[in-house]
């Protein structure tokens, strides 16, 4: 009975292996492959160094609506990574053996769970990729990088893939970078509504 405790209570953490050389020349090179999926208007290499790839979600949100991969946004990631070589083997994980290079869904979460929360039980490797809502992907921006940076990478990211920004806000915490972030709310809602009304966006509809 202890030990089944102890288990539980344990976080279950894959260690961190840093790659080797001929790893990290797979990495650079597959880096370099998956900007086609940059033509892919439904999918974004939201951040390169944080391996961060955003599911476009849809054009306007709600503060309370559920932020999480829809069954089409999943199935859209599967055909489309196809023909780089990456095949699902559970319903989180895609990977291309040959690279042995693997793309993440994070695993479910409470539905009134913090979207910055949204990886932490779904650790990787160095040469993983997680495969995000843009609202997830945002939250780790913020958690990331300085808050001048972190409003510059989303102001990219919400022209393509817009946010819940109202779910977003209602999860920062008390800390300084957060409460400075906050004050960005209003300029990338404004940013966010411009490219909605906007083309290529306007004429854009969720993943069925």
């Amino acid at each position: 009975m202890l030990r089944w405790i102890t288990n539980r209570l344990t976080p279950r953490v894959t260690p961190y292996v840093p790659l080797d050389a001929e790893g990290r020349a797979r990495a650079v090179a597959f880096a370099a492959e998956l900007s086609v999926i940059d033509k892919d208007p439904y999918l974004m290499v939201a951040d390169r160094g944080r391996r961060l790839i955003s599911v476009f979600d849809d054009l306007r949100y709600d503060r309370s609506d559920m932020d999480m991969m829809a069954g089409p946004m999943r199935r859209h990631v599967v055909g489309a990574l196809a023909p780089l070589g990456f095949r699902q083997v559970t319903g989180s994980v895609l990977e291309n053996p040959d690279l042995d290079i693997r793309m993440l869904f994070p695993k479910f979460r409470a539905l009134g769970a913090s979207p910055f929360d949204a990886i932490r039980d779904t650790p990787r490797r160095a040469q993983d990729y997680y495969v995000l809502t843009p609202t997830q992907a945002a939250c780790q921006i913020v958690q990331h990088y300085p808050v001048d940076e972190a409003v510059m990478r989303i102001k990219a990211l919400v022209v393509r893939h817009p946010i819940n920004l109202l779910r977003l806000s209602d999860y920062l915490e008390q800390m300084r970078d957060h409460q400075d972030f906050l004050r960005a709310i209003g300029h990338l809602k404004y940013v966010q509504r411009v490219a909605v009304e906007s083309e290529p966006l306007r004429q854009r509809r969720a993943l069925k």
